[in-house]
């Protein structure tokens, strides 16, 4: 179960109150700029700190009137206001405020997003030492290929999401800029010293060049990178899905006491946690194309990039938030079945080890062709049969002749199992240093 304040966060931040704090928090910034630089008088930022006040029932009411939520927004914040209110968005468009309130937001959003993804890691990487040595056999095209281990399909699933904790990090440094350069972004009526002095408070950058708007390309990659992120974990619940098919059993996700699976047979235990992910994924993919979209606005601006923004931000943001804190809680919790795993890598009697009889005749001298006909012949005739694949290749004078005293070795599962320690070396120091 997670509880109710694990999502808090995330909710809270795309709320109305933490909008127009947010916006208020750039206006403040842009009069503390021109205050320091002297072009408004001493004393203006401190007392329009302290008579600033968001009622948002009063910015909504106004808003009914003008229909314009940021001028709602300076309305209803400045009317305790003084002679000092003057100063409060001079020389500003709506944008410079949206814009670069919106990064704030973002930002904030990535912090949480990188502080999930670490968790989920963490988990990942203690389930993937767990099982180093769990043997389980590796499947292609959804059919027996050879054994490989559980702790190396659990490091590849932790090997992305350290890929995929580098993007976060790197698109919260793209996405971490603002603007404060007027109506079409020419600096026109405010100075590009004042914008950079009011980014730095915020801890943004100037964007190099914007029009009305800082421009899409940097929303759209962000909004990439989190479905990204969510297709990872997709690729986790798919695989564990699949593993936990009653013909395969050897994972199963968390069950709870009392927890039911079935409204019709009491037996059930569906992977819905799994699913659900898988589900959550698709909607982060929803969220890409309009982003791109976004990027393409008519000439310095226009305002159709708005109203998608105020969905696809909320939602691509706390859907990821859900699916790494349900996907810390899916891995902390899996129910490895490595018995199952064993007997599975035997299901189809020795065939797997098929291409290790076909290599160990190469060593021994016969041509890769002929070899690899010789076993195809005989693994065809046991698949069909449902005979022992070593007992065959025993009854064949030409594996005898070459093979009989090696072939138990052949047969041994841990000639696969040679390399893992090379494999997580690359990862030493987990999450740390191993990516």
């Amino acid at each position: 179960m997670i509880e109710r304040y694990a999502l808090e966060p995330m909710k809270s931040l795309w709320g109305l109150k933490a909008q127009y704090e947010r916006w208020l928090k750039v206006e403040l910034a842009v009069v503390k700029a021109y205050e320091e630089l002297g072009r408004i008088p001493k004393g203006i930022h401190k007392r329009l700190a302290e008579n600033a006040r968001i009622d948002v029932d009063r910015i909504l009411e106004i808003e009914k009137e003008v229909d314009h939520d940021v001028i709602a927004f300076i309305k209803a914040v400045t009317e305790k206001m003084g002679d000092e209110a003057r100063y409060f968005h001079y020389g500003l468009t709506s944008s410079d405020v949206v814009d670069t309130a919106l990064s704030l937001a973002l930002v904030e959003a990535c912090d949480i997003l990188i502080d999930d993804l670490e968790k989920l890691l963490l988990v990942l990487m203690n389930l993937a030492e767990e099982h180093r040595y769990t043997p389980i056999i590796g499947r292609t095209h959804g059919v027996h290929a050879e054994p490989t281990t559980f702790g190396l399909k659990v490091l590849s699933w932790y090997a992305e999401m350290g890929r995929n904790l580098e993007r976060l990090k790197a698109v919260r440094e793209e996405i971490a800029v603002g603007k404060i350069s007027g109506a079409v972004g020419n600096y026109a009526n405010v100075d590009p010293e004042v914008e950079e002095l009011a980014l730095s408070y915020l801890g943004l950058k100037p964007t190099p060049v914007s029009t009305q708007v800082v421009n899409r390309d940097a929303h759209a990659y962000f909004v990439g990178v989190l479905a990204l992120v969510a297709a990872g974990i997709e690729r986790m619940a798919q695989e564990i899905r699949h593993l936990q098919r009653t013909e395969v059993l050897e994972v199963e996700e968390p069950f709870r006491k009392g927890q039911r699976g079935s409204s019709a047979m009491p037996h059930k235990k569906n992977p819905i946690l799994c699913e659900r992910l898988t589900g959550m994924s698709r909607i982060m993919r929803a969220h890409v194309i309009p982003a791109i979209e976004n990027i393409s606005l008519w000439h310095e601006r226009d305002i159709s990039h708005s109203s998608v923004e105020r969905f696809m931000f909320p939602d691509v943001t706390g859907v990821l938030h859900y699916m790494l804190v349900k996907g810390k809680y899916l891995v902390e919790n899996l129910k490895v079945n490595s018995e199952r795993m064993r007997e599975n890598i035997y299901l189809t009697r020795g065939l797997v080890f098929s291409q290790r009889v076909m290599l160990k005749l190469v060593e021994k001298g016969m041509s890769r062709e002929e070899a690899y006909k010789l076993v195809q012949k005989h693994a065809l005739e046991c698949w069909e049969s449902g005979r022992d694949f070593k007992e065959s290749l025993l009854t064949d004078e030409k594996v005898r002749e070459k093979l009989k005293s090696e072939l138990d070795e052949v047969f041994n599962l841990s000639q696969y199992f040679r390399h893992v320690d090379t494999i997580f070396a690359r990862f030493q120091g987990g999450c740390e240093d191993g990516r």
